[in-house]
């Protein structure tokens, strides 16, 4: 089994900054893709950036500028910087990871148990 434990959420002020972490654990033998993903109350879960293992990364148009995903490989550890916060941010933050178990095995998605970001104006 693979479990992925998230950390970092919080309550800030608007123009604030927070950092997320995410790391991975278990039956693991490669990681591909590592992402984060929120969701507003109300609203669909949505992608807010994405790193694969040679570095390249994407995120969303709205944190363009704003928030930076990074990855330590040999801590199987995805982060997620986040600046100049605004209350629109306000969501629940989730991680999830591309994973083989075994080198011949099939990519699984695993997910994150969501920590809650607060953005007060």
């Amino acid at each position: 089994q693979v479990q992925l434990v998230e950390s970092g959420g919080g309550l800030v002020q608007a123009g604030g900054s927070l950092r997320l972490s995410c790391a991975a654990s278990g039956s693991i033998f490669s990681i591909n893709t590592m992402a984060w993903y929120r969701q507003a109350s109300g609203k669909q879960r949505d992608l807010v950036a994405g790193i694969t293992n040679s570095g390249r990364t994407n995120y969303a148009d709205s944190v363009k500028g704003r928030f930076t995903i990074s990855r330590d490989n040999a801590k199987k550890t995805v982060f997620l910087e986040m600046n100049s916060l605004k209350p629109e941010d306000t969501a629940v933050y989730y991680c999830k990871v591309d994973v083989l178990v075994g080198p011949l095995s099939v990519v699984r998605d695993y997910w994150g148990q969501g920590t809650q970001v607060t953005v007060s104006s």
